[in-house]
């Protein structure tokens, strides 16, 4: 499966930017970029969401903002079953810099800054009504509407995705090869994989492809991996009932022992813990 240099300019056409909702049967995994900001809204669906080194679950009205050139993709999960929608909103630099001199603009030139690690919002009312309506507006008043998100988001909370800023302006060879290592990595992470394997797979030696990986992904192979079993044991942690043991197996983990020391290294909580909190969570909400 090829990268991922997506071209929005194309789609973008004369308009100052681009807006368009987006449905599919299941949202498919394309880990990919471009040199635009976007601003995605899901509007149904569940699954998992990739965004730099950040590996998290996702559902309904789950608000993103990222910034130029940060990979990212979401992704169904095999058990959820009904149709996938979602808003986006991509705009350029070149669109946005005449403001950045505006002491009215600081604000927001901040948080667009902060979108070069990916920012996830939470859920307000007003933004979902504001970014689902955005695709009806004409003329200006989408223009005008914009920027009444872009000033409705300063006022959300809002947390940091990925741990590192991502800048990957690679060739068309190292895209594709990455894009093949990762895609073969989230279809397999509950097997065994092997370094050897993953090498042979973009005709590498060992040596050449960890430093290749390290290079381009900012973080080793062992510790993606980690990062990908993981992000899958939350999921089922959150949405299944088996055991922890069961699901340390499922996720790739032979060893109990090194699934509760990863898991806590990446969660800063146990696996019963999580389970317990999302379980908790889900009540209080239910009230």
């Amino acid at each position: 499966m090829r990268p991922a240099l997506e071209d929005v300019a194309l789609r973008k056409g004369n308009y100052s930017f681009v807006v368009y909702p987006y449905s599919t049967p299941a949202f498919e995994f394309k880990w990919h970029y471009h040199p635009e900001y976007e601003l995605t809204l899901i509007v149904q669906g569940a699954g998992s969401r990739i965004v730099g080194d950040s590996h998290l679950p996702f559902q309904e009205n789950d608000l993103v903002l990222l910034g130029p050139w940060l990979p990212h993709t979401w992704f169904s999960h095999s058990e959820y079953n009904g149709e996938c929608k979602a808003v986006v909103i991509q705009f350029s630099e070149s669109f946005l810099k005449p403001f950045y001199s505006f002491t009215e603009f600081e604000a927001i030139a901040e948080l667009l800054k902060d979108a070069g690690r990916g920012l996830c919002f939470e859920q307000d009312a007003n933004i979902i009504k504001e970014i689902t309506g955005i695709a009806e507006t004409k003329e200006m008043h989408r223009v005008a509407s914009l920027f009444n998100i872009l000033q409705l988001l300063l006022t959300k909370k809002r947390n940091y995705l990925s741990q590192k800023f991502f800048v990957l302006k690679q060739s068309e060879k190292s895209q594709s090869r990455i894009n093949e290592v990762c895609k073969f990595v989230h279809d397999h992470a509950g097997d065994s994989i092997t370094l050897e394997e993953v090498a042979r797979k973009i005709h590498l030696s060992k040596s050449a492809f960890c430093k290749f990986f390290k290079r381009t992904m900012k973080v080793t192979f062992s510790a993606y991996i980690n990062d990908i079993r993981i992000a899958n044991a939350c999921r089922l942690l959150t949405f299944s009932d088996h055991t922890i043991r069961e699901i340390a197996v499922e996720t790739g983990f032979d060893n109990i022992t090194y699934f509760n020391r990863v898991f806590f290294k990446k969660k800063n909580c146990t696996p019963t813990a999580f389970r317990k909190a999302v379980a908790d969570n889900y009540a209080g909400h239910a009230e």
